[in-house]
């Protein structure tokens, strides 16, 4: 499995399989895939800009239109279904290893499937993460080792830091797009002008 997909099992992993190689070509990853909703299922996909920087409603968009086509082609859910897509957010799921190595020295929450020394929740900060497991320092101090495959859930915690990091990322995004808008202000049709 490629290791900057989620893990996911049943009809999620083959969502993933379907649309990850669609959002890699536009340039986004899939942070999480879900399936809500047994009558009319709702499929929730959150998604990251390769380049870190946080997604726009712009982005989200794209993106629904394009796994909107793939899922349509390939029909992997019988009925009516809702496609929602969405950004990972501030207080977003770590769900990579790479999102642990990322988010290294922000406050989360964890939970596990499988206790560990007789625990299956876990809050402290978050060290980083090797292709097996993920690694905390709990609250008491200790450090806690939680493989990347039995973590059933893990969060960022929001706090000041976290904000003020979120705010880093989404700087560039911001000002690039605000150059693309200047720039297409002065020229509408898109030509290059001398």
């Amino acid at each position: 499995m490629d290791a900057d997909l989620p893990t996911h099992s049943g009809l999620e992993a083959r969502l993933v399989a379907l649309v990850a190689p669609t959002l890699d070509d536009l340039g986004y990853e899939i942070v999480r895939v879900a399936v809500l909703g047994r009558e009319r299922p709702t499929v929730q996909i959150m998604a990251d800009r390769k380049d870190g920087t946080l997604i726009s409603v712009d982005d989200c968009e794209r993106i629904s239109r394009a796994v909107g086509a793939v899922l349509d082609v390939e029909d992997p859910i019988p009925g009516l279904w809702t496609l929602e897509v969405s950004s990972a957010g501030i207080d977003r799921p770590l769900t990579r290893a790479k999102d642990w190595n990322r988010f290294a020295g922000h406050q989360a929450k964890a939970e596990v499937l499988v206790p560990i020394d007789g625990r299956r929740r876990f809050a402290g900060v978050v060290l980083g993460a090797d292709a097996e497991n993920a690694r905390m320092r709990l609250d008491d101090g200790t450090e806690a080792v939680l493989p990347l495959a039995e973590i059933r859930r893990a969060r960022l915690v929001l706090t000041d830091a976290l904000i003020e990091a979120s705010a880093q990322m989404a700087r560039p995004a911001a000002e690039g797009d605000q150059e693309e808008r200047k720039a297409g202000a002065e020229n509408p049709a898109g030509r290059k002008l001398h």
